[in-house]
Parts: C-alpha cells; structure tokens; sequence
C-alpha cells in the first residue's frame, strides 16, 4: 500500500481512472458493481464535485482503495460538558 496525498475531487477521480484501468475494470463494470451509471463513473473520474459521496466511497472500497483520515488530537478531544445555568 503506498499512501496519496488527496486535496481535490480531481485527485481522486484520478486514483479512480488509474486502480480501476491497471485491475483491467471497464468503466461501465465498475458502474454495475456499485449499483450505478457509467455517467456517474465518468464524472467521478472528472472529479465533478457534485457526485455522490457514498457512491464514490462504494467505487473506492470496491476497487479496494481504503481511505484514512487525518485528524488533528486537538479536535478529537471531548469538550467539558456544560451544566446548565441557574
């Protein structure tokens, strides 16, 4: 496994193309594994912004893809709770 860097919804779209073309999967097989269209494969390699989310992370998984994200200690910590004033 080899980590990449994502910023964009292109990136993605591009990690996509790439796994799915070197695993030999035509775009509209892909599509039918997930329960989708080809239209929808083809603006998810564009990285269109508006495409589905789930459906993206269904292709990811689907091409074994696994997603990890960072997120920084000071945000993960539980805040005080609050009492209620009287």
């Amino acid at each position: 496994m080899i980590d990449i860097k994502v910023k964009t919804p292109e990136d993605i779209g591009e990690i996509i193309r790439k796994v799915r073309k070197n695993q030999g999967i035509r775009q509209d097989d892909l599509a039918g594994y997930i329960d989708s269209s080809h239209v929808f494969m083809r603006d998810a390699e564009r990285g269109k912004p508006s495409v589905q989310l789930g459906r993206v992370m269904r292709a990811l998984d689907e091409l074994g893809i696994k997603v990890t994200l960072q997120v920084p200690d000071a945000f993960m910590q539980r805040k005080p709770k609050r009492t209620p004033s009287k």
